[in-house]
């Protein structure tokens, strides 16, 4: 075993973490106002950020997974928000179209994607189909040369400012999930409506929207893959998409403990840094602990994929594990400010928000388990 990090993934660790400085002169202002960081995601496609995973020949950085981690975490230690659209964008789209697509899709969509020129956006959620993914009410129904797409996704991130939507939907409801197709859907089409933003409690500048699709007409060269293969398409894709959360989760925690030792360190009470009290020094030890865990499970899970070695049950404890440690330690980082844990100045407050949404999006933490258990129980 080797724990040591290569010359190449130190550097774009570094790179990254330069980076996400500059995000920290408004994260704040945008939390607030809930406003897209446009500029910063222009940023990170000018870093390699945009499509760190998909292969130079399609406009990537053609870096592995445990870059794309190593990006994750440096970015969700400063704005969870856009780490989260860095991750919906790698994880759930261009993972999607450069494993299944074909070569006529990679071109037309994967390229500009991959460059950043475009963004992308994952629709599986509804109203009705959130943990149960194959309850799937949209309708793509078979018109012979296209498509006719009709329904509503909800929870959609990147939703209101993405190019590109790969939408799951169902196409013959008797096969169940076997009948389940993805689309390949552009903004922009007849009957294709854009919800309004969501205001959330967290990851509030990542933008959240409903989908609304009224008799879309979708070109039948944009399913990817065979008739009936959507289910299993969105099950391979959200595997990848829970180390991105877990690499965010991760750096959520990270940040939160990076805020809380060095706030202690400062500190005084009794005539001496609040470092010095053992409550303190004890929160201050398990927050190590934990999140050292944790990047230990994320960056295995990384590893595994890159050896294409089967992932599933590394992805899910992974984030079943990393959310639950950046729920946990942010609410601690909270504790050990004090009161001024609770106002917005010190960061920490949004850091708790934010590591919320990790232990519910690409699947609950019971979710997680569930995955878990019928691996060990196979």
């Amino acid at each position: 075993m080797n724990f040591e990090l290569s010359e190449e993934h130190k550097m774009i660790r570094d790179a990254a973490r330069e980076f996400a400085q500059e995000l920290k002169a408004g994260v704040i202002q945008r939390d607030e106002e809930a406003q897209f960081p446009t500029d910063f995601v222009r940023q990170m496609a000018e870093l390699g950020f945009m499509g760190i995973m998909t292969p130079e020949a399609y406009g990537g950085a053609g870096m592995d997974t445990l870059a794309y981690v190593l990006v994750l975490e440096e970015i969700a230690k400063i704005d969870a928000s856009a780490a989260v659209i860095v991750s919906a964008h790698n994880s759930l789209v261009l993972y999607g179209l450069n494993a299944y697509g074909t070569e006529e899709q990679k071109q037309k969509y994967l390229v500009p994607l991959a460059k950043g020129e475009k963004l992308g956006a994952f629709a599986l959620s509804e109203p009705e189909a959130g943990s149960d993914a194959s309850s799937q009410h949209t309708i793509a129904e078979d018109k012979g040369d296209h498509y006719l797409l009709n329904g509503t996704k909800n929870w959609i991130t990147n939703g209101g400012h993405a190019d590109i939507y790969l939408v799951i939907a169902q196409t013959h409801p008797e096969k169940g999930h076997k009948g389940i197709n993805v689309l390949i859907v552009e903004k922009g089409l007849p009957g294709f409506t854009i919800g309004p933003k969501e205001n959330k409690l967290g990851i509030r500048s990542s933008d959240t929207h409903s989908l609304l699709f009224s008799d879309v007409k979708v070109p039948k060269e944009n399913r990817i893959g065979e008739d009936g293969f959507g289910f299993k398409f969105a099950m391979k894709t959200l595997d990848g998409g829970r180390i991105g959360i877990a690499a965010q989760a991760l750096g959520i925690a990270a940040g939160a403990y990076n805020l809380a030792l060095a706030y202690a360190k400062e500190r005084k009470t009794f005539g001496k840094p609040i470092s010095e009290h053992q409550a303190i020094q004890f929160k201050l030890a398990d927050m190590e602990v934990d999140i050292e865990t944790a990047r230990l499970l994320t960056y295995k899970a990384a590893w595994t994929k890159d050896q294409g070695l089967p992932y599933g049950k590394e992805a899910a404890m992974a984030k079943l594990h990393a959310s639950e440690v950046a729920m946990k330690h942010t609410v601690e980082a909270v504790q050990v400010h004090g009161g001024y844990g609770y106002v917005k100045e010190y960061h920490v407050e949004r850091l708790m928000r934010d590591a919320k949404i990790t232990q519910i999006y690409e699947g609950t933490s019971e979710i997680q388990r569930l995955v878990i258990a019928r691996e060990i129980l196979r």
